[in-house]
C-alpha cells in the first residue's frame, strides 16, 4: 500500500508532454531516523544546521508558515480554461473549455485534492491535482494527472508572497526543455485566476500556455468533507480499473519492518495502526492514509494510486508529512489477484529495484510487502510486511 523506504525529489514532466522523470531515495534515512530514534535524529539534524550559522537560524525563523495559503482554493468552482496550442509561435490560437473544479482538504489538512472536469471542442476532459505543503521548505507542490494520459507530472514548487502564489518547475515541450511558472493571482473570496506560463530563455520572458479563471459555485463548506467522486465513468471491468476495489475501506494494520535492508541485518521492528482507503476522481484513483505507532516511533503516510487508461496499469506514489511532495511512482498491475509494482530508486547511494506487492487474503484481510533487489530482480529481500484487517 505504500513504499516507506524512499524519499522524493524531482523535476517536472510536462502537462503537455505527459512525461515525468523523478528520483527519490532519502526516505530510508528519514524514516529510520524518526522510527528508530523517535524523532531525535531529525531534531539533531535541525540543531546541527542551526549551529552552523546563527544568521541562517534567524533567517529560518523569519520564514512565514504558508500552510493555509491555498485555503482560498477550497470549494466548488466554475472554470473557464484557455489552452494556447503553440505558446512559442507567436500565434494566439487556443482551445477553450468550460467546466467544474472541486477542491477539498485531504490528509488532515496537509494537502488538497482538486478534481477537474470540462468540455470543449474536442469533447470531455478530466484532470486531478494534488496540492501538498512542505513544512520544512515552507513551500507548496502542485502535481497534475490528465485522465487520458494517466501520467503524473513532476510538481510545480513554490510559495505565496503578498497574496500571489508562484510555483516553478521545468518540462520538455516539443523536444526542448522549458521552464514552467504557475501563478495564482487576483484572489478574492469568490474568484481567482490561475495561469501557467512557459519560458525558453531562462526566465527572462514568459508566454502563457494555460489560463484558468474560476468563480465560486458553492461555499467551501458545501464541497463536503468526504471524497465523493466528481463524476463516474462506465468502465469495462476487464480494463483493470477496479483491481484496487478490495482495498477500499478502513483497516487495522500490523507492520513489520527490516531496519537495515541490504546489509545482512535480521533486526525487525513492529508497528500497529490504521489505514483508510477512499475512492477519488470517479474511481480512476484512490487515496490511502496510514498512521502507525510502535516502540520505534510514529509514521504517517499519504499514498496516491491512479489508473492509466492507456496502459491499463496502476501507478502508486506517496508523501510524508515532513516532506510534503510526491515522488517517482511505481508502475504495474494485477495478475491472479496479486498486484506487483516496480521502480528503480537510490538506496544508500546505490540504485536498486523496488517491488511493492499487495493482495487480498480473505474477505476481511489483505497483505502487502515491499522488497529490494540489487541484481535486477533475480533475487529479492523483503523488508516491509503489512497485514490488514477490517
Amino acid at each position: 500500500m505504500m513504499r516507506l523506504f524512499t524519499e522524493v525529489a524531482g523535476v517536472r514532466g510536462g502537462r503537455f508532454s505527459g512525461e515525468s522523470r523523478k528520483s527519490f531515495g532519502l526516505f530510508v534515512a528519514l524514516v529510520f531516523a524518526l522510527c528508530v530514534f523517535g524523532g531525535g535524529a531529525e531534531e539533531g539534524v535541525a540543531q546541527t544546521a542551526g549551529a552552523a550559522s546563527d544568521q541562517g537560524s534567524q533567517q529560518a525563523v523569519a520564514v512565514r508558515d504558508g500552510k493555509n495559503d491555498f485555503d482560498f482554493n477550497l470549494g466548488v468552482w466554475h472554470t473557464h480554461i484557455r489552452r494556447v496550442l503553440d505558446p512559442f509561435s507567436g500565434s494566439d490560437k487556443s482551445m477553450e473549455l468550460d467546466g467544474t473544479v472541486t477542491v477539498r482538504k485531504v490528509w488532515d489538512g496537509r494537502g488538497q485534492l482538486e478534481e477537474i472536469e470540462a468540455d470543449g471542442p474536442k469533447g470531455h476532459w478530466e484532470g486531478m491535482t494534488m496540492f501538498l505543503y512542505n513544512p520544512q521548505a515552507h513551500q507548496w507542490t502542485q502535481s497534475f494527472i490528465d485522465s487520458q494520459a494517466g501520467v503524473l507530472t513532476t510538481p510545480l514548487v513554490g510559495s505565496f508572497k503578498d497574496g500571489r502564489g508562484e510555483l516553478y518547475s521545468q518540462e520538455t515541450f516539443r523536444d526542448k526543455t522549458v521552464l514552467i511558472r504557475g501563478t495564482w493571482s487576483d484572489i478574492k473570496p469568490d474568484s481567482h485566476h490561475f495561469e501557467e506560463d512557459f519560458s525558453n530563455d531562462g526566465g527572462r520572458t514568459w508566454v502563457p500556455a494555460f489560463i484558468g479563471d474560476l468563480t465560486r459555485e458553492k461555499q467551501s463548506g458545501e464541497a463536503g468533507a468526504s471524497l465523493t467522486p466528481v463524476s463516474m465513468e462506465r468502465v469495462d471491468a476487464s480494463s483493470g480499473q477496479h483491481d484496487f476495489d478490495f482495498d477500499l475501506g478502513t483497516w487495522k494494520t500490523h507492520s513489520t519492518r527490516l531496519l537495515h535492508p541490504l546489509t545482512g541485518s535480521t533486526t525487525w521492528v513492529d508497528m500497529d495502526g490504521v489505514s483508510v482507503v477512499k475512492k477519488v476522481w470517479g474511481g480512476k484513483a484512490n487515496l490511502a492514509e496510514n498512521k502507525a505507532d510502535g516502540p520505534a516511533g510514529h509514521v504517517e503516510l499519504l499514498s496516491l494510486r491512479w489508473f492509466n487508461p492507456t496502459t491499463h496499469e496502476w501507478n502508486l506514489d506517496f508523501a510524508t508529512p515532513s516532506v510534503g511532495t510526491l515522488g517517482i511512482p511505481g508502475g504495474g498491475g494485477f495478475k491472479d489477484g496479486r498486484g506487483d509494482f516496480y521502480d528503480y530508486e537510490e538506496i544508500n547511494g546505490r540504485s536498486v529495484l523496488v517491488r511493492f506487492s499487495i493482495w487480498k487474503t480473505s474477505q476481511d484481510t489483505a497483505q502487502s510487502e515491499q522488497a529490494f533487489s540489487e541484481d535486477g530482480g533475480k533475487t529479492w529481500e523483503v523488508n516491509w510486511i503489512n497485514k490488514y484487517t477490517r
